[in-house]
């Protein structure tokens, strides 16, 4: 068998068979009946080049690779607002595609990049990188050597972040990854300590980040880090290699924007994307930039509380803690065949003796959120070629007990700015776990017939 075929084998159907007309996954018999595979994120965990980064949200590349394979042609561009980690990037460069990805958050935006783009790595030179720090780890611990790394100064958190034993073999780390020349093999480095920088520290994801003492558990005293990273590093090594071999003679690329989506003026030709696959932040509130502090602070993105301002105020929707103070924040448009404007009023008027905790602080969330999804439809609308699909992932909400239909209203939202909507199609008719209703501050219970689910918003440039 050839280094192609093993790599092919290796990474299975999702990244290995490029699309051709004997070669179309059959879209017409998946859960739930809809034409896509469930696009619940977690199934990534165990794939190549996904599994280099665990995150909290997004969608499955079998999701991504059935929506490429339906809408796209070969040569075509694709597009992901709101790249995260990078799946819809690796999948369609995987499938030698151009592709395109906007992400604010700068930890997000750096795996999304080497992920995407890991076919044009120099892997003999990360191999031998990767020899050197087992070597450099191993003298250095045994030497009892104190390390010349320190932990970032603006870096703060109610309990040791880590432990004393743990952040000697941390700092050590840091000290080789200083004296690495290649920007990007160090990159490589960086992402691997940033990937399980929280498995070996006092806190964990439960599924915000928290003090693992607050969730029941013992700190952690001393841990294996070096081993840890060396087997993180090896993994991403094979993957890398596994990727070349796929993609030996294509010459494609992700361009990955740390930037807001909002600002594509600035960065994409008008019609120039044929097919946008992407997942915008749900109506949850859950707080992405916050749940990524520790990486943000000992990747240099963020040296103070003041350095996170712009992704607080950048991030799609607000977050209600950074709206919640204001009087009232209205809708920037109207619809009328569209119930939202009175969802709002009734979501505004729920327990206003509760001040902020009240519903007007989660409508004015709500409204945020909304007007973001109109700002957010007009940039596909523009950046759409003619005939060209949008994919958008989205999951309902429950606020302070009034059921959100968010799919419905995003779909509402889209034809008011001329898209069409093609279909609702709802793969994943039962989800669990929502940041707002477990939340200390939800005032009122979901009804037991409001259930939770995530859409897919199929839209098309007329």
């Amino acid at each position: 068998m050839t280094q192609a075929e093993n790599s092919r084998q290796r990474f299975g159907e999702a990244l290995a068979l490029l699309p051709d007309e004997n070669n179309q996954a059959d879209l017409s018999e998946k859960k739930n009946g809809s034409v896509f595979s469930d696009p619940a994120f977690a199934r990534n965990k165990l794939s190549p080049i996904h599994r280099w980064v665990p995150w909290i949200a997004g969608f499955s590349n079998d999701f991504v690779r059935d929506s490429l394979d339906k809408y796209l042609r070969p040569g075509g561009k694709v597009l992901d607002p709101f790249a995260g980690v990078g799946t819809t990037l690796v999948e369609a460069v995987a499938r030698g595609h151009n592709a395109v990805g906007f992400e604010l958050n700068p930890y997000a935006a750096l795996a999304c990049r080497m992920k995407a783009n890991a076919h044009h790595l120099e892997v003999a030179v990360f191999d031998y990188r990767i020899k050197e720090f087992q070597q450099f780890y191993l003298e250095r611990l045994q030497s009892g050597q104190a390390p010349k790394s320190i932990q970032p100064k603006g870096f703060r958190s109610r309990a040791a972040f880590y432990s004393p034993k743990v952040l000697h073999k941390v700092l050590t780390i840091w000290d080789f990854i200083h004296t690495i020349g290649e920007p990007d093999i160090q990159d490589l480095f960086r992402l691997a300590f940033a990937s399980t920088m929280v498995q070996y520290s006092n806190y964990s994801y439960e599924p915000s980040l928290g003090r693992r003492a607050s969730a029941g558990r013992d700190d952690i005293l001393d841990y294996p880090v070096g081993e840890t990273i060396s087997i993180k590093l090896k993994e991403m090594a094979e993957d890398i290699k596994d990727f070349k071999a796929l993609l030996s003679g294509k010459d494609c690329y992700a361009e990955v924007i740390c930037d807001s989506f909002f600002k594509y003026e600035q960065y994409v030709q008008p019609g120039s994307i044929d097919l946008v696959v992407t997942s915008p932040p749900y109506l949850n509130n859950y707080h992405y930039n916050r749940n990524t502090r520790p990486q943000l602070y000992w990747l240099g993105y963020a040296q103070n509380p003041i350095d996170m301002e712009p992704l607080e105020e950048g991030n799609f929707g607000k977050y209600w803690q950074t709206v919640r103070e204001q009087d009232s924040i209205e809708l920037s448009f109207t619809i009328s065949a569209s119930d939202l404007l009175e969802k709002l009023r009734i979501l505004r008027g729920i327990h206003r003796e509760k001040g902020v905790y009240g519903g007007n602080g989660w409508a004015n969330y709500a409204a945020s959120y909304f007007n973001d999804c109109l700002r957010f439809a007009r940039g596909l609308d523009q950046s759409l070629t003619v005939g060209g699909t949008a994919l958008v992932v989205i999951g309902n909400s429950i606020l302070q007990g009034v059921f959100m239909p968010t799919d419905r209203y995003f779909a509402q939202i889209a034809e008011h700015v001329g898209l069409k909507v093609v279909d609702i199609h709802v793969p994943r008719a039962a989800r669990v776990g929502n940041s707002i209703i477990k939340s200390e501050v939800r005032v009122e219970p979901a009804a037991d017939r409001q259930q939770l689910y995530e859409a897919v918003v199929e839209l098309r440039k007329l």
